[in-house]
């Protein structure tokens, strides 16, 4: 998943900056923001290219300024009722087409996944004006550039009930495991436990703290039956990022293969 390649900004021309943030710590922020940009719509950037073209870099534009809000209420302190736009935030960030993107992608709204992403504040008079670009990318590179928040696995939990849990036994059960792991079913006029859905067990071994139950549970993992969690940034589906992320293994594997079919046999 380090190398399934997204776009992020990579360079920041300021123009005009006057709020208390500095132009570094402004340029870092931009460039943390996820942009909903299909990367594969895209090629990397030639190295020690600093223009761009229209096939390898997006340009957005951040260009705000505060100003008070003369209808406000004179004994108000609030700077929502106080000024305009004194957030800026990243729904503010707007697409610029280089060259003939605008042919390229008529359908396009390039922009970032979240619009709520506060990046600055301003008082009255303060402004940012600033132009981006934004490249092709991995995350192995930078971190700006990784398509997931997190990314784990872990083995399917297998958990065995060794003979019937009833009654107090099986409500006190139910509650040393995950809410939906362990089902409680009215069998003859009592209360039986039974194993509804093991996935959801996060394995904390809560069971093994009670002497009346802990003999009574195997708890094991299905060594291969793998669950892989992906959490996206929004660039683009889970789905999706795992299915590019297998196509670069696969690509790495004949890549290998190729190179061991070159090598000459002694």
């Amino acid at each position: 998943l380090s190398e399934v390649p997204t776009m992020a900004v990579e360079k920041v021309f300021v123009y005009n900056n006057t709020s208390i943030v500095q132009d570094e710590i402004l340029a870092h922020r931009l460039g943390l923001i996820p942009i909903r940009a299909d990367p594969r719509l895209f090629e990397y950037r030639n190295q020690g290219d600093e223009e761009g073209t229209e096939i390898d870099t997006l340009q957005f534009q951040l260009k705000i300024k505060c100003s008070r809000n003369p209808q406000a209420a004179k004994e108000s302190s609030d700077p929502n009722e106080l000024y305009f736009n004194h957030k800026v935030y990243s729904k503010h960030m707007t697409w610029v087409p280089l060259g003939n993107q605008t042919d390229l992608f008529p359908d396009a709204d390039f922009r970032p996944v979240h619009d709520d992403i506060l990046i600055a504040l301003l008082r009255p008079g303060q402004e940012i004006d600033v132009l981006m670009h934004c490249v092709k990318g991995i995350g192995k590179d930078h971190a700006k550039f990784s398509p997931v928040a997190t990314a784990s696995y872990r083995l399917l939990p297998d958990i065995t009930l060794l003979q019937p849990i009833e009654d107090e036994a099986a409500e006190m059960l139910q509650k040393c495991f995950s809410p939906g792991v362990i089902e409680i079913q009215n069998i003859k006029g009592k209360k039986v436990a039974r194993v509804a859905n093991a996935r959801l067990d996060t394995f904390s071994r809560e069971v093994f703290r009670h002497e009346g139950l802990k003999n009574l549970v195997r708890l094991a993992r299905v060594r291969n039956h793998y669950i892989f969690s992906v959490e996206s940034t929004g660039i683009l589906p889970p789905d999706v990022l795992v299915s590019e992320a297998i196509k670069i293994l696969m690509g790495k594997c004949q890549r290998f293969l190729n190179e061991l079919d070159s090598v000459p046999m002694e």
